[in-house]
């Protein structure tokens, strides 16, 4: 079944549908929102202060270190104060009073946090910190104020255009369904894009389209249409007693990076109010929610690619001598390119230095590399020994193909005892959850290199998953630490 033109005929049948669908790209990405916020901040923050700073004149001068240790101090907590304030939420970026007045409640606070700091070390002289610590703070949050007009102006017509509802498919197709969608008609409108409905009913049995919206398919074809269609959110919109086809949903679902939410309406279940997450005034019990907030991506990817780049600057010595060893070894151009998959199974093209003869590269890794395999040239062996290959990913990062951290991408045609990775471990592909990475937990625990046991591509899954399931930036940061130290151990490595 081609999903996408089901979609399309479905939706241009007529009915109000067809005026609300759009295509995926032509939205506007809450986490790309988020980061553009989250990126003002960390500049603007700092930039403020150094303004500041070099207005009050030099006799009170603080040295170089001081200066960068405090711009950063109050940059890094006024942008948790912020976030423990729910301010970059795409729902509070269009409340501009109540941004005005967090931003202020941040920097204030994270200012009278500096300058108690200096009063308790004197790093700064009070005769500084009189001119300093007021300066800083109006400029700052005029400059934060009108970026946040903007902002606050940009989000309400977005949203009024809907180029900011989440893609929604609702799953049932009976009154319990129709309830859901008429209370989100009346009390969610913006907030959601429905796509359409599924359900495992026979046609016959089922309406041509319910509240102007089509039936899409059967259960089984929802994986596949929320990947093509980049669905955000799947609401389970079927009767608690049956449990049995819900619990069957949920299976078949969970490896997807979707929000999935049971609708809670006439539920004789009444749990605590905590409990449910509302859309409107619609009541619904999270099920699975994505790995990584939109928060969460967006300070994942400013850090990715600051640190990439950073890194590329500093490693520039390295990577042009692998260069150089590549080109001087053998025939042959001197980076390799490898199709992979990536986040929610899309496919994007690796970049790794070249490290077999040209004539013997494998595009496809039908066959993995094994100790002293003969296609790989000894000057490959040794940068592959030292995972020397990987160091042009660091331009994938870039292109926000990979993260720096996340479940290594593998090749298409990768096997072990036989299968292909998602045929030998169950629930293999919800490790595309998430961004893959250059290095990850699964790495600096030892499962690297060969996979010619099923237990090795197991573990590498399982510890994928306990990354997805706990990530954080900090665990990216232990994972990004402890690389080094795994690189060193070379008994996997070849």
């Amino acid at each position: 079944m081609d999903l996408s033109r089901a979609l399309e005929r479905g939706l241009a049948s007529g009915g109000q549908a067809a005026r609300r669908v759009m295509p995926p790209d032509a939205r506007i990405s809450q986490p790309l929102l988020v980061g553009a916020l989250l990126l003002f901040d960390a500049l603007n923050i700092p930039a403020g202060g150094f303004s500041a700073y070099l207005a009050q004149g030099a006799p009170q001068a603080l040295d170089a270190g001081a200066l960068a240790a405090s711009l950063a101090v109050a940059t890094l907590f006024a942008i948790a104060a912020l976030r423990a304030r729910w301010a970059y939420t795409v729902r509070a970026m269009g409340d501009f009073p109540r941004q005005t007045l967090d931003l202020a409640v941040a920097l204030g606070g994270a200012l009278a946090l500096l300058t108690t700091g200096a009063a308790l070390t004197g790093f700064a002289a009070p005769s500084l910190l009189r001119g300093w610590i007021p300066a800083w703070f109006c400029g700052a949050w005029a400059a934060g104020a009108f970026a946040r007009a903007g902002f606050a102006v940009a989000v309400k017509s977005w949203t009024r255009r809907g180029l900011l509802a989440r893609r929604t498919v609702i799953v049932g197709g009976g009154h319990h369904a129709l309830e859901t969608i008429s209370r989100l008609e009346r009390s969610g409108r913006g907030a959601l894009e429905i796509l359409g409905l599924f359900d495992d009913r026979g046609r016959e049995r089922l309406p041509d389209r319910i509240a102007d919206y089509a039936f899409l398919g059967s259960f089984g074809d929802l994986e596949a249409f929320c990947r093509q269609q980049k669905v955000d959110l799947l609401i389970v919109a079927i009767p608690a007693a049956a449990e049995t086809r819900i619990l069957q949903i949920l299976k078949k679902l969970w490896t997807l990076p979707v929000d999935i939410r049971i609708s809670a309406l006439g539920s004789r279940l009444k749990l605590r109010d905590r409990a449910y997450q509302y859309i409107g005034d619609v009541p619904f019990l999270p099920v699975f929610d994505k790995p990584i907030s939109d928060w969460g991506s967006a300070l994942k990817a400013l850090f990715d690619r600051v640190a990439a780049a950073l890194l590329i600057v500093a490693l520039s010595p390295v990577l042009a001598a692998v260069a150089l060893g590549v080109k001087l070894s053998s025939r042959g151009p001197i980076l390799f390119r490898q199709t992979r998959y990536g986040f929610n199974n899309e496919k994007f093209a690796v970049f790794k230095f070249r490290s077999m003869y040209e004539e013997q590269s494998d595009a496809h890794a039908s066959r993995l590399v094994t100790r002293g395999d003969p296609r790989v040239t000894p000057f490959g062996a040794f940068i592959r020994r030292w995972s020397l290959d990987e160091l042009p990913q660091l331009f994938n990062v870039l292109r926000g193909d990979l993260s720096l951290v996340g479940p290594r991408p593998h090749a298409l045609k990768a096997a072990t005892a036989g299968l292909l990775y998602d045929e030998a471990v169950e629930g293999y592909f919800a490790r595309h959850r998430v961004k893959p990475g250059i290095t990850g937990w699964a790495q600096v625990n030892g499962w690297r290199g060969e996979t010619d046991t099923l237990e090795k591509i197991e573990q590498r899954v399982a510890h994928d998953l306990y990354y997805i399931e706990n990530w954080s930036i900090w665990l990216d940061l232990k994972i990004l630490a402890m690389t080094p130290f795994s690189v060193f151990s070379t008994k996997n490595a070849f």
